[in-house]
């Protein structure tokens, strides 16, 4: 669990949505509700079925299932077919947002992007884990915001609860586990500042 996340409140906690039996295995049982359980199985058939078979320009159809699964999309987002979003409600975006071939979006609780966000090939975006140290080890998850023309490049990673401001580039490959600052690079695991990035004059 990063030290981001643990400063902050929890959108999500399984011990306040699932009643565990008094003998059960906590490491065994459900972190989600059965309701939400089944709403992903349906998304992910649609998934397998339907969005990604589709043709790589085919950016407003992906967009349209997404927002039938309840995500909340601008106009012009492009969505690449291999990109997997884990629950569409939870995605909540402005205009011209890409996430590209082989990113993945983990997002339990609500993940809300700002305006020209792009996540490049294979980057991947946690929005949960766990309390290790509970005995129970229950699911966490974390509201997180990525700010207009925020830049997550290629197999690049953001840990839960790591909010990304305005403009910072996360480079390629690295790691996400505290806050980026806005029209900052940043690169390295853990990513460190590196340089600043010319603010666009009307972003």
């Amino acid at each position: 669990m990063s030290d981001t996340s643990t400063r902050r409140r929890h959108e999500y906690h399984r011990s306040e949505s699932i009643v565990m039996p008094p003998d059960a295995d906590a490491y065994t049982q459900p972190s989600f509700p059965f309701s939400n359980r089944a709403r992903r199985q349906l998304w992910n058939l649609c998934w397998l079925l339907l969005y990604r078979p589709s043709p790589r320009p085919f950016h407003a159809w992906r967009s349209l299932l997404l927002r039938l699964f309840g995500a909340k999309l601008g106009p012009h987002c492009h969505f690449y077919p291999s990109a997997k979003i884990w629950a569409p409600w939870n995605l909540i975006c402005a205009d011209q947002v890409t996430a590209g071939d082989g990113v993945e979006i983990y997002n339990p609780a609500p993940i809300v992007c700002g305006s020209h966000v792009i996540f490049s090939q294979g980057s991947y975006v946690c929005g949960a884990t766990h309390d290790y140290d509970d005995p129970t080890f229950p699911l966490i998850a974390y509201r997180m915001t990525f700010g207009p023309y925020a830049w997550i490049c290629a197999r690049a990673s953001v840990a839960p609860g790591v909010n990304v401001g305005e403009g910072a580039v996360l480079g390629l490959g690295s790691v996400a586990t505290r806050d980026l600052a806005p029209w900052t690079i940043y690169a390295g695991n853990p990513a460190a500042p590196i340089k600043q990035r010319t603010p666009h004059p009307n972003p």
